[in-house]
């Protein structure tokens, strides 16, 4: 006799799709998914209740493992728990019981794959097959997008997960106050998604609105991956054309007066500004750094980047000497706490990241009257501009660009490339010899 694992090992392998009656009460849970929150050190498992057959009620049985925990990342893991939880299901809805023989159940398996290779699709089988799934039970909305939230938790960041979860819960609250008859995923379409889409548009922004469709999309189309949906109907809704706001960069003399400016009356924010200036660092990421991330010894400091999980760069002689004795501090603290250098600050990344673009924004764009185009990001626009320049002197304009890209860390010469287009800061020769002779 055929083990629980075989059982569900076998229906996995084989594939076995056919639909069959549930009964008026059911006897089983809907198998779940455990994941340890993310953490791969502990075992997954999928798992479920059966009624017992003295009791009546349901009763916890023993989760199942398979395979999963030989899997050594999270995006795989999950994988297979999802298949493992799909088997599970339909081997339940077959008739299995884990209180029960099951010799029936294993014929059934064991006679669909040794018939699988010969069987043909006619049109009755093909018509049949429609008929199940028009009546299989559908998932309700906000489970289904729960479902695909908790995939993406294992995949994305912390910052990302968390836009995403913002974005979803209006989504959502939006259907229940103007569609509350759609009660299951199934009853989502591409029509009521433009409408709420139309909505963010007329309210805040074409980037905005481009913002939460491309949300949308990303967890519609784990549902459809998974097949808990036919298809990701969002991938139609076309993206609206916007004009992203640009930080423009600082001419020489602003940004030598911000800078006299914040040694008199700021320190604190002019370190960090000289981090996002000289290390070319995002704002963000000088919000992560700790004390340990500073290697004393080698004069590096190592991040989490906007395109990878870990990069390490050198800390320019320019900068090592505004830092203080890191020595002296704890490893596990900010290296920028609010108004110290080196400090506990239990605050989400964002938060620590807002407090900064604020006192900026009182402090140093009040003073010199500064417009919407300048923030903290046009500190790295502005040296990389300088950099740039400074190099391309020298030097071809690729050779500058290699040693660049060196410096800032972008990912490919396309992507630095375009990020100099932007900012503008490859500009041609003078070229008024050239408009001359068209005039002559």
């Amino acid at each position: 006799m055929l083990n629980f694992k075989q059982i569900v090992t076998f229906a996995y392998d084989s594939e076995y799709d056919n639909a069959y009656d549930l009964k008026i009460k059911k006897n089983y849970s809907s198998p779940k998914i455990y994941d340890a929150n993310g953490d791969l050190s502990k075992r997954w498992y999928v798992y479920f209740s059966f009624r017992h057959p003295e009791t009546g009620k349901l009763k916890r049985v023993t989760p199942f493992y398979g395979d999963a925990n030989t899997y050594k990342n999270k995006e795989d893991r999950l994988e297979i728990l999802i298949q493992y939880r799909k088997t599970l299901l339909k081997i339940l809805k077959q008739g299995y019981s884990p209180f029960e023989d099951n010799i029936e159940v294993e014929n059934k398996i064991i006679s669909k794959k040794a018939t699988s290779a010969t069987k043909k699709e006619t049109p009755e089988v093909l018509e049949k097959k429609s008929t199940e799934k028009d009546e299989a039970p559908k998932m309700p909305i906000k489970e289904a997008f729960d479902f695909a939230l908790n995939y993406k938790k294992q995949i994305v960041g912390v910052t990302s997960i968390r836009d995403y979860n913002n974005k979803i819960h209006f989504f959502l609250k939006w259907i229940l106050k103007n569609h509350p008859e759609i009660k299951t995923i199934n009853g989502l379409t591409k029509k009521i998604t433009f409408v709420f889409l139309n909505g963010i548009l007329e309210r805040t922004s074409a980037r905005n609105r481009n913002n939460y469709r491309t949300v949308l999309s990303s967890i519609v189309q784990v549902l459809e991956d998974n097949e808990i949906i036919d298809s990701n109907f969002i991938k139609k809704i076309p993206v609206l054309k916007s004009t992203p706001n640009r930080n423009k960069t600082y001419t020489q003399d602003k940004q030598e007066a911000i800078f006299e400016y914040l040694e008199k009356n700021d320190k604190v924010l002019l370190l960090f500004i000289k981090f996002i200036s000289f290390n070319f660092l995002r704002p963000i990421e000088v919000c992560r750094l700790q004390i340990k991330d500073i290697n004393i010894t080698n004069r590096t400091v190592q991040f989490k980047a906007k395109n990878s999980p870990l990069k390490t760069k050198i800390i320019p002689e320019l900068l090592w000497k505004e830092l203080p004795d890191l020595t002296k501090l704890n490893p596990e603290d900010s290296l920028f706490a609010r108004d110290e250098i080196g400090g506990t600050w239990d605050t989400k990344l964002n938060n620590k990241r807002d407090f900064y673009t604020k006192r900026f924004k009182n402090g140093v764009k009040k003073e010199f009257e500064l417009g919407i185009d300048y923030g903290l990001y046009s500190f790295r626009h502005t040296y990389i501009t300088k950099l740039y320049r400074a190099m391309v002197k020298n030097s071809s304009p690729y050779e500058a660009k290699s040693k660049l890209m060196l410096i800032t860390g972008h990912s490919s010469m396309t992507a630095l490339e375009k990020y100099l287009r932007d900012i503008d800061a490859e500009l041609p020769a003078d070229y008024s010899e050239m408009l001359k002779n068209i005039n002559d």
